[in-house]
């Protein structure tokens, strides 16, 4: 393809800077809150409700993922962008000035919202401003925009915080956050009619609620059962799932749980490779440092590595035209396969830390080509009024399962801490069920190719 019609020539260049600068806006804030909650929860003496402002953004951000496939898809992506945009900086404003914990969670809470609202609008874009030819490397821009914040973030906001406090980590954001939403004002303003979707964001936003808090409540019962508490953590763990699975029901695709071929498929196998991914991506810091003996920056140095394969997998992806998109899919599952079995390797006693470096840049490859192309294959088999709805859906699996691998990764340092088992165990553990994860879906990517017919959510 020529260089004139690339993602960033004229007629594109400010919808892709644009969807850059959002995309990296939103990983940043991500970052930097984890840099800035130790110093926010001291000052606001909130450390009892540290996990509240984790859960929060969890749980509103699939409440705004669930509202905003069918608004998009009524009314089109302005709307919904915007008030995410809105919505995200005023969450910005109210953490950064927090006086309470309370305040503080609900600042989170509204960046869940407008984060959930703004993602869902830019893959919309994605699908409506540019040709399908230029899809893969418009989400190549997406996936590659959450590098620059993983390479300077932490330091960034560590800066911030020790120089000017920790509320200029969410304040400071706020001129960025208007700009990007006047960066995409073009792409909006070109964006066609709106479709015929039904309404029913209201309706989603609370079956998300549900699936969220399905998710924290899921949690608290795996917390429970390692504090030896098993009535309370049976009775959590069944009131988690039953809520869990009521609310994706309504949320993803019909026969997204079997894997039917099309657009259920591709969402199923996207939140089984977040899932196991985000899982043992939230451990590997600390089982160098408690296995292998790593400082702090050697620990943390894997997790840029990995950002790095990322990125370079998300470019490679964009470019690879000859390759049915399926078969690429299973080709970066085997890849995340490889890296999570080495990462299990590394858990045996005697074994070096060093191959975390390597295997980690693996794994980024294989998540930079796995998530870029899910997004293409649900674009492409999605009729014009379903792209919200189903780009929605595939968001909402994806920070599912992160929520649900994230949360279960913590439930096995838990149990290790308590003396349940032991913690290279534990982690071994927990990097075999991660390959096998991928396994069944590397198996299964042959069923994301096209189904006879469109697949709406519903």
């Amino acid at each position: 393809m020529e260089r004139s019609t690339g993602v960033f020539a004229p007629q594109w260049r400010l919808t892709s800077i644009g969807i850059a600068v959002a995309i990296s806006l939103f990983a940043f804030e991500g970052l930097a809150v984890a840099t800035a909650m130790p110093s926010a929860v001291r000052e606001l003496r909130g450390l009892a409700y540290f996990g509240w402002s984790y859960s929060a953004f969890l749980v509103t951000n699939l409440m705004g993922l669930g509202a905003a496939g069918q608004w998009c898809d009524r009314v089109g992506p302005r709307r919904p962008l915007l008030t995410g945009i809105a919505v995200f900086t005023a969450g910005l404003l109210v953490a950064g000035t927090a006086v309470n914990m309370a305040m503080f969670v609900l600042g989170r809470g509204a960046q869940g919202i407008g984060v959930g609202l703004a993602s869902t609008a830019v893959f919309k874009i994605v699908a409506t401003a540019y040709p399908p030819e230029l899809r893969p490397r418009a989400l190549a821009i997406i996936s590659a925009a959450y590098v620059l914040p993983a390479l300077i973030g932490p330091v960034l906001s560590g800066t911030i915080t020790a120089h000017a406090g920790w509320r200029w980590v969410f304040l400071g954001l706020v001129p960025l956050a208007l700009a990007c939403g006047g960066a995409l004002l073009r792409a909006l303003r070109m964006s066609p009619a709106p479709g015929s979707a039904p309404a029913g964001g209201f309706r989603s936003a609370l079956f998300a609620l549900l699936a969220g808090g399905g998710v924290v409540v899921l949690q608290t019962g795996g917390d429970a059962a390692v504090a030896g508490r098993t009535p309370l953590a049976v009775l959590l763990l069944v009131a988690g799932l039953l809520a869990l699975v009521a609310g994706l029901r309504e949320l993803l695709p019909r026969g997204a749980a079997r894997l039917r071929r099309g657009v259920p498929a591709v969402i199923a196998v996207r939140g089984l490779l977040a899932g196991a991914f985000y899982a043992l991506e939230s451990v590997v810091p600390l089982t160098l440092a408690t296995l292998h003996g790593f400082g702090t920056a050697a620990a943390g140095l894997p997790l840029l590595a990995g950002s790095i394969g990322w990125w370079a997998g998300a470019q490679a992806q964009g470019r690879i035209t000859k390759m049915a998109r399926p078969s690429l899919l299973r080709r970066g599952l085997i890849a995340l396969v490889c890296c999570f079995v080495g990462m299990t390797a590394l858990c045996l006693d005697g074994a070096p830390g060093w191959p975390v470096y390597l295997l980690w840049i693996v794994g980024g490859l294989g998540m930079g080509v796995c998530v870029p192309t899910t997004g293409v294959l649900v674009l492409e088999q999605s009729a014009e009024d379903e792209t919200g709805a189903n780009s929605s859906a595939l968001q909402i699996s994806d920070v599912t399962a992160a929520g649900l691998g994230t949360s279960a990764a913590g439930v096995l340092v838990g149990a290790s801490e308590a003396g349940h088992l032991g913690f290279g165990a534990g982690m071994g553990v927990l990097g075999l069920a991660a390959a096998a994860v991928c396994a069944a879906a590397a198996v299964g990517a042959s069923r994301t190719a096209p189904a006879r017919r469109s697949t709406a959510v519903g």
